[in-house]
């Protein structure tokens, strides 16, 4: 091992995974490749992580990186593609760093794995050489070179100071040997032994006879499998007892013993209700136990264990059995591209939590049409309406779940009753779409895009200013979708009530004048008029309040209330000043009118007599004699008197008669 120092690391799943830590470096004019190890040892069944960084130019783009051991038609293989690695591999490289897992790790994984990344340069294209050394172990029981010991052995070299645990007829033993891989002790024919690394367990070397064959022991064909959901499984064993009397055998699960009446007792799957017509156990031979199970459900996924009973002896086994992992199928989306509105160009990956056994041939299918076979990933359009999901060859009733770009978007409000002005209001988007959309609202003649961009939108305390129409988008891996839009109609009480008037100027008595109520409200307010030291309310209840001929006695102080179902406000005042030309005061008016009314025959009297004055100084005046007289017809002739001034005589002046 070139003396390099070991080291013991968990990998993320938990198994146990060995390095050695020596850093290889290739580099050449700013390319080269960094592996954290150059050998790896790890135990069968656990979880491995092999790591590298890379460098390269930076005028350069990275466009593919993958892990490989093998080449075909001198091109290396993608460990993804590969039958054999099948839902067991994983990369995760991000900063130019790579890391590749692997899973449940058999012997047949023991290879020498290279990272290899392609740029955008015709020609380059840069494999990190020679690679990562993984060696894949089991531990098994042999006896040592002193007939007392176990050696607890592998097939490459595990680190010195690490701690192990003895089971003896399948129970943990009390010696936990500390640093040393070795069990002390005396030895019989009927015992067996097996040994794990502590803290994993569920690693243990299977169970082996000290001393000649005959010894008390289960051994399980496989440590784990992975079967498709619906399909059937065997899960067999081998078993020797010492004691050839065997009384009772059956197949049971820890994990299913909790529904029992006695947890701790094993209960046998024949009885098990959730297996009812779907378990059966065959023994071909004498020594082998197959435990068939049919219509595989993803809750058989558990850990089964066999036992079996003589008159001294029972098998009740503290180490693993065979632990069984039904895998339904999940389409993963790996790279995308953006075509169209209405397209995307994808690659799609169908992915299991575990390899089932025989590698199964995958099978894909769009709107329920096979569009492809093989390991390989789905590479095509994918258009609104497409629905793509894979399956396993043989097991097509057991497909995956679809994926698919969002569809049946909507939208939603609620309350979807009255929606008052400080109530808290829910928008919700609604879309059906795999994987899972990414939603984004809009508000039209608004922000480009509302936050938080969610699912749901959600407005505490909603605003007069939050009316108007709304709509969102989903969008996924595979497309994106706009929904049609939902008004939102907030209702609220008067504010900003106001009161003015029109004239603003002088307002001049009989002019019209025109007083105005305004308010914002919805529904729209109603309005009442109150003139101050007035009427309780004045008519007509209107927005505006008309005087077509103002008088001035009209003049005072207004103001108005606005009320709708949701509150009542009351405005402030606001005074009108009518000016008019001088008049009597109205505590003179009405004696005036009656001493008019008496003085007017006199006034009429007067009058008439200075209009007679009048005519008679124009024809001769007071002193010229009137004397009636006859026509020559001897008919009498009409004669005006003339009176005299009696201001100065004191008396009648003798009238005269005109002719």
């Amino acid at each position: 091992m070139t003396g390099a120092a070991m080291s013991l690391t968990a990998a993320a799943s938990g198994f146990v995974v060995f390095l050695l830590s020596v850093s290889v470096v290739q580099a050449q004019d700013g390319w080269g490749v960094t592996y954290t190890a150059t050998d790896i040892c790890a135990i069968k069944g656990s979880t491995v992580n092999i790591s590298c960084t890379y460098t390269y130019p930076s005028n350069v783009r990275v466009q593919e990186r993958f892990w490989f051991t093998k080449w075909t038609n001198t091109e290396p293989e993608d460990l993804k593609t590969q039958s054999e690695y099948s839902g067991r591999v994983q990369y995760q490289c991000e900063d130019k760093t790579c890391t590749l897992t692997i899973r449940d790790l058999r012997e047949t994984d023991s290879a020498q794995y290279q990272f290899r990344f392609i740029t955008n340069q015709q020609s380059r294209r840069y494999t990190g050489s020679p690679g990562v050394t993984l060696t894949v172990t089991d531990l098994q029981v042999k006896p040592s070179s002193y007939s007392s010991w176990l050696d607890c052995h592998s097939r490459c070299d595990l680190p010195g100071r690490l701690s192990y645990v003895w089971y003896k007829n399948g129970q943990k033993t009390s010696q936990k040997r500390s640093f040393y891989f070795y069990y002390s002790g005396s030895f019989n024919s009927a015992d067996s032994y097996s040994c794990a690394v502590a803290t994993y367990e569920h690693l243990p070397s299977p169970s082996v006879c000290v001393k000649g064959q005959s010894c008390n022991r289960v051994t399980y064909t496989d440590r784990s499998i992975c079967a498709v959901k619906g399909s059937s499984v065997d899960i067999s064993c081998t078993y020797n007892s010492h004691d050839k009397d065997i009384q009772s055998k059956f197949w049971f699960s820890p994990e299913r013993s909790g529904r029992w009446q006695s947890p701790s007792q094993p209960e046998d799957l024949s009885e098990d209700s959730q297996f009812a017509g779907r378990v059966q156990v065959l023994d071909p031979e004498t020594g082998r136990s197959t435990l068939r199970i049919t219509d595989l459900r993803e809750t058989d996924s558990a850990q089964y264990h066999f036992t079996f009973k003589t008159p001294g002896f029972e098998w009740r086994s503290s180490l693993p059995g065979t632990t069984l992992t039904v895998t339904a199928l999940q389409v993963q989306v790996t790279r995308i591209r953006r075509v169209h509105q209405s397209s995307t160009e994808a690659e799609l990956k169908c992915h299991s939590s575990c390899s089932p056994a025989g590698h199964p041939s995958l099978v894909w299918f769009n709107n329920g049409q096979e569009v492809g076979q093989g390991p390989n990933p789905y590479r095509g359009l994918i258009y609104d309406g497409d629905n793509i999901y894979c399956a396993f060859k043989g097991h097509e009733k057991y497909h995956s779940a679809s994926v698919y770009p969002p569809k049946l978007l909507s939208v939603s409000v609620s309350p979807s009753a009255e929606i008052v002005e400080g109530s808290s209001v829910t928008l919700t988007c609604s879309s059906d779409a795999n994987p899972a959309a990414n939603f984004t609202w809009y508000k039209k003649h608004g922000n480009p895009s509302l936050q938080p961009a969610s699912k749901q939108f959600n407005f505490s305390s909603i605003q007069s200013s939050d009316s108007g129409e709304y709509y969102c988008t989903a969008e996924n891996d595979l497309g994106r979708r706009t929904s049609g839009s939902i008004f939102i109609h907030v209702t609220y009480g008067p504010k900003l009530l106001s009161v003015s008037v029109s004239p603003s100027a002088e307002i001049v008595e009989g002019s019209s004048v025109t007083l105005t109520c305004s308010s914002d409200a919805n529904p729209a307010a109603k309005y009442t008029w109150y003139k101050k030291n007035g009427k309780p309310s004045l008519q007509p209840a209107s927005k505006q309040f008309i005087f077509s001929s103002i008088q001035s006695s009209d003049s005072g102080e207004f103001y108005c209330t606005a009320e709708n179902d949701l509150g009542r406000r009351t405005s402030g005042s606001i005074f009108i000043h009518v000016t008019y030309p001088w008049k009597l005061p109205v505590a003179l008016t009405v004696p005036a009118v009656f001493l008019a009314f008496m003085l007017l025959p006199a006034l009429l009297w007067i009058r008439r007599r200075r209009s007679l004055d009048q005519q008679c100084e124009a024809e001769g005046g007071p002193d010229n004699s009137a004397q009636v007289r006859k026509e020559s017809s001897g008919a009498p002739v009409r004669t005006k008197t003339c009176w005299s001034d009696v201001r100065v005589t004191g008396h009648l002046k003798t009238p005269l008669t005109d002719v």
